[in-house]
């Protein structure tokens, strides 16, 4: 039976406490909420410090987890491992309605140094199945994606099963447009093999909570690439190919609507709108109405 995940610390991984002030939140924190809510982030809150912690097995805190802040360290590497296959196919859901398991969605950022979501970040995860077997020959429980314009990423999974001498984890390669490729694992919260696994490391704990039909994960990776403080972006705007109003280059924000192609959409996630980006391609961000 599955050891219990739930563990609502928050992104920081850090437990929450009655009337906590903006200075106890990360700087990461207070950027997913400016990115998931499409607004622009307060320049007061960009001085707010990384304090995120999580709890070791003593109950004493451990080192800081890898916030993104300038000068801050990236998170860390952890060994490929020897299942690892190249060319895995291009998508965001490693599972279909016969898939067995536990549904397990992850969610999160990828940043620079200075806190900047990165986009178009290449990330190729890997797992085992729910009895702790690799897809050696296809890939079941292999896929690669790509950040959105604001950073964000979303992967549907199953928890994966366990096999001897590790914990549960998830492989991950990530990888910024022309920079080198991070290759780490993701964790889960208390997991009673997490005190004998010895590649595990707390830093790469996601923050996962149970519910209704499954499990939902966060975990914000920070790439070592360097960043100006503010990110300037220089588009143009050019007309739909569609004939509606949706246009490249143009900023969205959720719930915004559009007509491409003589059809209706209400967008979904807040992003810079990309060629190759119209409504019946990305349906992660765009709903048909």
């Amino acid at each position: 039976m599955d050891a219990p995940m739930d563990d609502d610390r928050g992104t920081t991984g850090r437990p929450p406490a009655d009337g906590a002030d903006p200075r106890h939140l990360s700087r990461k924190t207070v950027l997913r909420a400016a990115l998931a809510a499409g607004v622009a982030l307060p320049a007061a809150l960009m001085g707010v410090p990384a304090l995120a912690r999580t709890v070791g097995p003593d109950g004493g805190p451990l080192d800081l987890t890898p916030e993104c802040d300038d000068g801050d360290d990236p998170t860390p590497p952890q060994m490929e491992g020897p299942y690892f296959k190249p060319n895995s196919p291009r998508r965001t859901s490693l599972v279909d309605a016969g898939t067995p398991g536990t549904r397990l969605t992850v969610t999160g950022y990828v940043f620079g140094l200075a806190c900047q979501p990165l986009g178009n970040v290449l990330l190729d995860f890997w797992q085992a199945d729910v009895n702790g077997v690799y897809d050696n020959t296809g890939f079941r429980f292999r896929g690669h994606q790509f950040t959105d314009a604001g950073g964000a990423f979303t992967l549907t999974t199953i928890v994966p099963g366990l096999y001897p001498g590790r914990t549960r984890h998830l492989h991950v390669k990530v990888q910024a447009p022309g920079r080198p490729v991070l290759t780490t694992q993701l964790y889960f919260p208390g997991e009673p093999r997490n005190n004998t696994d010895s590649l595990f490391d707390p830093r790469l704990l996601m923050v996962v909570r149970n519910v209704t039909g499954g499990r939902e994960a966060t975990f914000d990776f920070v790439l070592n690439v360097t960043q100006t403080g503010t990110t300037t972006r220089t588009s143009t705007t050019t007309s739909s190919p569609g004939g509606g109003t949706w246009a490249a280059g143009t900023s969205y924000a959720i719930g915004a609507r559009v007509t491409y192609g003589g059809t209706g959409y209400s967008c979904l996630q807040a992003h810079l709108a990309q060629p190759g980006w119209e409504p019946p391609n990305v349906p992660a961000l765009w709903r048909a109405e």
